[in-house]
């Protein structure tokens, strides 16, 4: 059986506790052997990967995700087998593109608000497939667990039951509308956020989503 390899080209200087957060909830969802962050700074060291990513077995490189996918094969790259998740593609993806796909490639623009089309950078220097989640923004995390259940569960985008622009409540009086769409957890009804997101948003109440999603 062909396993999907996630990659996300990082594109940001560091990482913030809301990217640590969602990367650390990736590793747990899909496995840390089948997700791989790409691009980050020339300079970066091991001790420059946030202790808990480390404890996970984080996979990261300085190279692109274009080198990273022809070292894994042979010098080679095939970009019928990359999917470029794009908020711009014109085609959402399926679940019968599993035998299509290898490569699943994210441009570390889901989950940044305002959007920036940093996805548009790889469009243009690789030509890769793009294909759509949907017309909404998602964070990271969402988009891959989206992705894996089109591809690997079968499930049809229009069936998966989603949330958008959440209210999170801290207390009785206190709430906060997240500016994304999420997966809803079948049991709890609520929208699926990384292991300790709530915490952190309840933490940095003060704060804006953006200040969050930089800092």
């Amino acid at each position: 059986m062909q396993r999907m390899k996630y990659i996300i080209e990082h594109m940001e200087e560091g990482f913030s506790e809301w990217v640590i957060l969602e990367y650390a909830q990736i590793i747990r969802d899909i496995g840390k052997d089948n997700l791989i962050l790409t691009s980050l700074p020339e300079n970066t060291t091991e001790s420059d990967i946030p202790q808990q990513l480390r404890d996970l077995g984080l996979q990261w490189s300085t190279k692109e995700c274009v080198e990273i996918i022809q070292a894994e094969n042979a010098g080679e790259i095939n970009k019928d087998q990359v999917c470029l998740l794009d908020p711009a593609a014109e085609v959402d993806l399926v679940p019968s593109e599993k035998s299509k796909f290898k490569y699943f490639v994210f441009g570390g623009i889901l989950g940044q608000h305002p959007r920036v089309d940093r996805t548009g950078i790889l469009r243009k220097k690789y030509g890769f497939a793009g294909r759509r989640l949907g017309k909404l923004q998602m964070t990271t995390d969402t988009a891959i667990r989206t992705t894996q259940r089109i591809i690997e569960n079968g499930v049809e985008f229009n069936k998966i039951k989603f949330l958008d622009y959440p209210e999170i409540k801290y207390n009785k009086y206190e709430s906060t509308e997240m500016p994304f769409r999420y997966i809803v957890d079948d049991i709890k009804g609520e929208p699926i956020l990384p292991k300790g997101m709530l915490e952190l948003i309840k933490k940095d109440a003060d704060q804006s989503i953006d200040d969050l999603l930089i800092n």
